[in-house]
Formats: structure tokens, sequence, C-alpha cells
């Protein structure tokens, strides 16, 4: 009786990046959904939260949470490798520090990283010194490891106060990612599922959410992967898709945004049936304006 117990305790104890934990727990509020939307910049300032980007071409932004996971990480890179795609990982400072040589693999692969905190806290519950200490301890091991300053981080949950992201910004000089496109892996653990969420979601600057700790999320790759190049979809680096980025033109009263959307092949136009052409009249003589007339429209 006491041995599976504590078995139970050491499988519990094992942080994200060393264990594919079970579903059947749901995680904390706010986990898959931001807590609170990208906000619109104050005018003249620089926006530091993305959930999208507003983007010429059908350029999205592929993101892995949680890792890097020791055998999973590994599988989604060698994916990513053969069809030339370069994506995201918000890493978590622990994994890093069990997984170095995967952390070192995700930048020698071209691939970007990026602090996820030291071990998933909601961060917008905690002091600006623990918090602190959570992006601190990661910022430095990710840098420690792969010889990579992170630029980029993503609060777990998706929960970061506006004054925490002002803060965060001002100590590293980080841009806060959040995302519009959330598989939601980590709750229902089916493949096909979350390749038919990512397909009907994504769109032009879209930045997706997934887990690389999760088998079932990388059995989903190579047909999501796969579907999204059909469609003609580009992928590039968070970084890489916020340089893309330009802030939409401000709404005229009563004018209603068109929606994004997805890239298509245009049609090939039909060739015209000259069997099918009428007779055109014979164009008739100018009408003689009247006097003090313009003759011309306005």
């Amino acid at each position: 009786m006491l041995r599976p117990f504590l078995l139970s305790l050491i499988v519990l104890s094992l942080p994200a990046c060393a264990a594919d934990k079970p579903a059947a727990a749901e995680p904390a509020a706010g986990y898959g959904q931001p807590v609170a939307p990208s906000p619109e910049p104050t005018k003249g300032t620089p926006r530091i939260t993305f959930t999208e980007c507003h983007v010429d071409g059908p350029y999205i932004a592929f993101t892995f949470d949680d890792g890097p996971h020791p055998t999973q990480t590994p599988r989604v890179l060698k994916m990513l490798k053969e069809r030339n795609i370069k994506a995201t990982f918000f890493c978590l400072g622990e994994c890093v520090a069990q997984n170095p040589d995967v952390a070192k693999q995700i930048v020698e692969e071209g691939h970007e990283i990026a602090n996820h905190s030291w071990n998933h806290p909601q961060l917008s519950k905690m002091g600006e010194a623990a918090v602190k200490d959570q992006l601190d301890r990661a910022h430095n091991v990710i840098k420690q490891t792969t010889g990579v300053t992170p630029t980029l981080m993503r609060p777990p949950y998706g929960a970061f106060t506006p004054k925490q992201r002002t803060w965060a910004n001002a100590v590293w000089n980080y841009k806060c990612i959040l995302w519009d496109v959330d598989s939601l892996d980590w709750k229902h653990r089916t493949p096909a599922k979350t390749e038919s969420i990512i397909m009907k979601e994504t769109k032009g600057g879209s930045i997706i959410l997934c887990h690389d700790i999760h088998k079932t999320t990388i059995d989903a790759m190579p047909a999501t992967l796969d579907a999204l190049i059909a469609k003609g979809f580009k992928f590039v680096t968070v970084t890489d898709l916020l340089k893309m980025h330009h802030e939409p033109e401000p709404k005229k009263k009563g004018q209603t945004t068109k929606p994004a959307t997805t890239p298509a092949t245009p049609a090939t136009p039909a060739a015209p049936d000259d069997s099918k052409k009428q007779p055109q009249p014979a164009p008739a003589a100018p009408a003689t304006p009247a006097a003090g007339g313009s003759g011309a429209a306005r």
C-alpha cells in the first residue's frame, strides 16, 4: 500500500517537462485562454502585448509551451526540420536545467527560445519579488545554457497584469506573447481534435498555442503542419511575425472590419465563348452640348 502511494507522490511532483501528466484533473482557471486580451497601445507608445499580429500575407507563428521535454520535444524538432519550419518554444527554466541538450538543440536548429517562467505558477497572483525570481531564474538558465538572451515571455495561463507587463518590459525588454489560436491539446488529448481546431481557427497573423510535453500533441503535428502548408500558410518565429506587424487603421464610425481569411489559390478565369457574343450597335454620334453646359460628369 505504501509503495504505490509513494510512487504517486513522485509522479505528481515531477515537473511538466519530465512527465506527460494525465488530463483527468483540469489545471488552474485560465489555462489555455488569455486572462486579459491584448490591449491597444496608448497612442504614441509601442505595443508590448500581442495575441496575434496584423500582417500582410499568410504568415503564422507556431508556439510550444512547457518544455523542453526529453522525448517529445526532440520528436517535434525532427518534424519541423523535415518541413523546414521554424517555431518558437516558450520554455520553463527548470525544464531547461533538466534537459539542457534539448534546449541547445532548439536553438541550434534555428528556432526561437523564450521565457515561460521557472516552474509555471500563476504570476498575476504573486508579488513583484516572487515574479522577478521566476522570470530571472528562467532568463538566466536559458542564456547560460543556449547562449541566447530571450526577448519574449509568455505568462503561465496567460495571466499577467498590465502593470506586470509594463514592468517586465522595462526590466528585461520583454514583449508579452499570448495567442489567438488555442489548440486545447492539454485538455482533450486527441490528435484529430488538435488538428481540427488549428485548421479551423488559423488565419494570417495567428499565434498558435500547443504544448510539446504531450505525446498526443506531437502525434497531431505531421497532419496539422502538412495541412497548413497545403493551405498556403508560411511559418515564422514570433519575433519575425512581430517585425511584420502593423497597427490596424482606426475604424471610422459605423465601419465594420472585414474578417481575415485564409490564403486561397485564385480561380483561373474561363475562356470567353465567342459563339455567345451579341453584335454590338454602332456608337452614336456625340450630341451637341447645350450652350453654357460643361459637358463633363463630376
